[in-house]
């Protein structure tokens, strides 16, 4: 695996430097040709300013080489990065919504349209490996030590508010090979916040993160927003992309801009 090469150290500061060329297994394949891709929607790109992906994915270290997981793809936004750029060297498994339930349950639905979406271009997503994980009951991403980093953004509130967080951070441990990195993003709120307004206390983040045994290599600002007051009528889904209130205050709303959000690195130590 490609974490064979960089050993503990490495994994604790590998996002202090760039991916060097030779790493990148082709032109087509690098990530700062494919945050702008052509694959990509003008709306998915917009998105780019807030989400950082490209120095956000070298902060975590990626290579082209590495077996990486996506906790809850969603829509695919960071898919439409992820898979590509690990096609030919590496693994991309997406760890999607379970679609063998209720059809009409918005997780089903969900998870049908991601699948749709990967089979529409296969020249982009043929290699993408999708596994069903479904908190609490589905808890499992493979066996253990046979992935190089899991990652998840804007997730984080969800799982909390199911009582399953702890779960998730333990199902992402168990997954990683020894030095294997756990990256996240999430909207960052303050001490005590709800989860259900969509933001999480970053301490207790790190926190929960050590409990089941991963150690914190680095915390970064580069997905912040010091506009974002974190109290809005409808939690964070007011501000943009959602913009839930519609038309009420709209332009204050886009003023701000997308959330906060902290970006925390992690590593399961080499015992």
């Amino acid at each position: 695996m490609a974490l064979k090469k960089f050993g503990l150290v490495a994994a604790m500061v590998a996002a202090t430097f760039a991916i060097p060329a030779q790493a990148v297994a082709a032109d087509a394949s690098s990530l700062e040709q494919l945050v702008q891709g052509e694959h990509r929607s003008a709306k998915h790109i917009a998105r780019n300013e807030y989400r950082h992906p490209q120095q956000t994915l070298e902060l975590f270290g990626i290579h082209p080489d590495m077996t990486v997981i996506e906790l809850w793809p969603g829509g695919g936004w960071y898919t439409e990065i992820l898979a590509p750029y690990l096609r030919d060297n590496g693994q991309f498994i997406a760890a999607s919504f379970d679609t063998s339930g209720d059809p009409a349950s918005y997780r089903v639905k969900a998870g049908k349209r991601f699948e749709a979406k990967l089979a529409a271009q296969p020249a982009l997503y043929d290699a993408t490996k999708v596994i069903a994980f479904n908190p609490p009951e589905l808890l499992s991403l493979g066996g253990e030590n046979t992935a190089d980093m899991v990652l998840t953004f804007r997730n984080l509130h969800n799982w909390a508010m199911s009582d399953s967080l702890e779960g998730v951070f333990s199902a992402a441990y168990d997954v990683l090979s020894p030095g294997g990195v756990f990256g996240v993003v999430e909207h960052r709120g303050f001490a005590g916040i709800d989860p259900r307004s969509g933001y999480m206390d970053q301490g207790e983040v790190i926190a929960l993160a050590e409990k089941v045994g991963f150690r914190l290599a680095m915390t970064s600002e580069i997905n912040a927003n010091d506009k974002d007051i974190k109290d809005y009528p409808k939690g964070v889904w007011t501000l943009p992309p959602v913009l839930r209130m519609k038309e009420v205050d709209r332009a204050k709303y886009l003023a701000i801009g997308e959330s906060d959000r902290m970006t925390l690195k992690f590593y399961k130590p080499e015992i």
